[in-house]
């Protein structure tokens, strides 16, 4: 116990902890960071059981956020549902409600394709509401890019432990092998955050979206030799490969 006339100690006051700001941030616009309080959900539901996909599409009619039908190629009675929304609600309620009932009821859903993720910014995006809202529902819901690889993954413990600098570094390799597969036209990503969304506790969604399979596999054949794949990847998949039969439509 201190002497009730002793000096107060000469070590300095903590320094308060800056304000927390949950505000995605995307890159310099008219000398000033965009931000933005908005993101896209987006959640893979996949059945097995299903004879005929067609009647499906009536189910899926109406119900409130946009959606992509895919059959399943490793599956032969295999479903999956891409829905969307900035409305995360919609997803326990009416989207909830379509699909345990009508031409759903009757299908057994494969937890191990079940995926939810939001989307983020690094703080880099010359157009941050398009990186944020719309180019995934763009890409997603494109009847030209019908293929779709759908997989999770989580990094290690040792990856958040590097520098901001040594991270980017790491992240630069993807993005240049990303950006070749783009540019040619074969092959787009789609990058949710799903940190406490994942019963797995997975970090990531990834979708890889194009118009043909084959470089859709070979864009993830490219990425394993980088560091992230070998070195700072815990987990990776399960992957849900599957061609979309049928998309909300999109008002002209």
């Amino acid at each position: 116990m201190s002497h009730p006339h002793q000096p107060p100690s000469s070590q300095p006051a903590p320094e308060a902890a800056p304000a927390l700001d949950l505000r995605e941030r995307g890159g310099m616009k008219d000398g000033q960071p965009q931000l933005s309080d908005k993101r896209l959900f987006m959640q893979l539901t996949a059945f097995t059981g299903c004879r005929d996909a067609q009647p499906l599409i009536n189910g899926l009619i109406g119900c409130g956020v946009d959606c992509v039908l895919y059959e399943e190629v490793n599956d032969p009675t295999g479903v999956a549902v891409l829905a969307m929304t900035e409305t995360p609600e919609l997803f326990v309620t009416k989207l909830r409600r379509d699909l345990a009932s009508g031409p759903f009821k009757e299908l057994k859903v494969k937890q191990e394709f079940s995926m939810l993720g939001r989307t983020y910014a690094i703080g880099y995006e010359p157009k941050l509401e398009d990186t944020l809202l719309h180019r995934p529902r763009r890409m997603s819901m494109d009847p030209a890019t019908p293929w779709a690889i759908w997989y999770p993954l989580r990094r290690t413990g040792a990856f958040s432990r590097l520098s901001k600098a040594e991270q980017g570094q790491i992240l630069k390799e993807h993005g240049v092998i990303g950006r070749q597969f783009g540019d040619l036209g074969v092959a787009s990503d789609i990058r949710l955050a799903c940190h406490g969304l994942d019963k797995n506790d997975n970090d990531f969604v990834i979708g890889v979206i194009g118009k043909e399979l084959a470089p859709l596999s070979q864009l993830i054949e490219t990425m394993r030799p980088t560091v992230q794949t070998s070195q700072y990847i815990q987990n990776l998949g399960p992957f849900f490969v599957g061609r979309a039969l049928w998309r909300t439509p999109q008002k002209a």
